[in-house]
């Protein structure tokens, strides 16, 4: 009988994952991770510890918790707000999947005799050609574009039970399964963050300062609360002066963290890049030969487009087919029609 430890949140996604491998005979365990929160945000991980001990039971099956606060620290948080401080926006859940579900999750499971991990992402294992990560059937919910840093050697030791439905099946089985979280709703943003906004908790880490709001002919038009607070293509969160305000909103366009100054334009396509050049480019198997045509994501649930993959001065440049909204530190995923290739970190745009 294989052994799989199953990552349970405390959700309806990973409580059915937990459900499904014990109907089809794996012998599992059910282990809570607990991750790094300050004590100024409240969160919610003591009551979704108790329901995934309570999921547990219901299942009867063994419970164990993992401590990865610290790991979580040094792997997620401390790279977000480094690249806050520098203008970007990394993905904080991006980082936690490599570091910690498929890094510290998957050694801790190992350690302890298991034969795979298992989490309640909506993303699928393919074998056409090799390991493949796969979209989930449920294309509302796909999670690929989270995962696009693991490798053939983590999808080997991994389970994805729910990948292959979609979420008014998954509550079905919920109720199936009598699961105390049912009826649990789906959570919303990052457990760390909380109730507080982005701007209370990265202003205990980076000194935040007012600043000008430019329009694109430099001209002072309102005020900011600190740059490093603005990704490109944001219309909220800053001030414009009132007779500068009717009509239709205004969207970041660029944003200088050293001057503290952002520029905004009520045309958000002034803001669009018909390149950018990427870095920390990682392939889920083996390295692709370029130029490539692939179908891009810059966001998750964004619509792909499809775009060009080249090699210019020895580096990795995507020309967009149109121009499209991205910033800096955002991960731009990589596709084949269902298959997620892999992806890089957007370091540069070019207008």
């Amino acid at each position: 009988m294989k052994k799989v430890f199953v990552g349970l949140s405390g959700g309806v996604d990973s409580a059915v994952s937990a459900a499904l491998l014990k109907e089809r005979g794996y012998d599992v365990t059910c282990v809570f991770i607990k991750i790094w929160r300050q004590e100024f945000i409240e969160c919610t991980w003591k009551e979704d510890r108790l329901d995934a001990m309570r999921i547990a039971v219901a299942l009867d099956l063994p419970f164990m918790e993992i401590d990865l606060s610290e790991d979580y620290k040094r792997s997620v948080i401390d790279p977000m707000i480094a690249g806050y401080k520098k203008g970007i926006t990394p993905n904080p859940d991006i980082l936690c999947n490599r570091s910690i579900k498929f890094g510290s999750f998957l050694r801790f499971a190992k350690d302890n005799d298991a034969d795979f991990i298992a989490t309640g992402h909506y993303a699928r294992i393919g074998r056409r050609k090799g390991l493949e990560l796969l979209r989930g059937n449920d294309k509302a919910k796909d999670q690929s574009y989270f995962l696009y840093l693991l490798d053939e050697s983590d999808l080997s030791s991994t389970i994805f039970p729910v990948g292959g439905l979609v979420k008014s099946e998954v509550r079905q089985l919920a109720h199936k399964f009598k699961l105390p979280v049912a009826t649990k709703p789906d959570s919303q943003g990052l457990c760390f963050v909380g109730d507080v906004t982005m701007k209370d908790f990265l202003g205990r880490y980076i000194k935040l300062e007012k600043g000008d709001v430019l329009n694109s002919e430099n001209k002072v038009i309102g005020q900011h609360d600190g740059a490093a607070l603005y990704t490109i293509g944001q219309r909220h969160g800053f001030t414009v002066e009132s007779h500068e305000a009717v009509g239709e909103p205004y969207y970041v366009i660029e944003s200088d963290v050293k001057r503290n100054v952002i520029w905004v334009s009520r045309d958000v396509s002034v803001g669009y890049s018909k390149k950018v050049i990427i870095e920390k480019m990682h392939w889920i198997s083996k390295l692709t030969n370029l130029p490539i045509t692939v179908d891009v994501q810059a966001r998750y649930r964004e619509k792909p487009r499809s775009a060009v993959l080249s090699h210019e001065l020895n580096k990795i440049v995507v020309q967009f087919d149109k121009p499209h909204l991205v910033s800096p530190g955002q991960s731009l995923v990589l596709y084949d029609g269902d298959k997620c290739l892999g992806g890089g970190v957007v370091s540069e745009l070019i207008k």
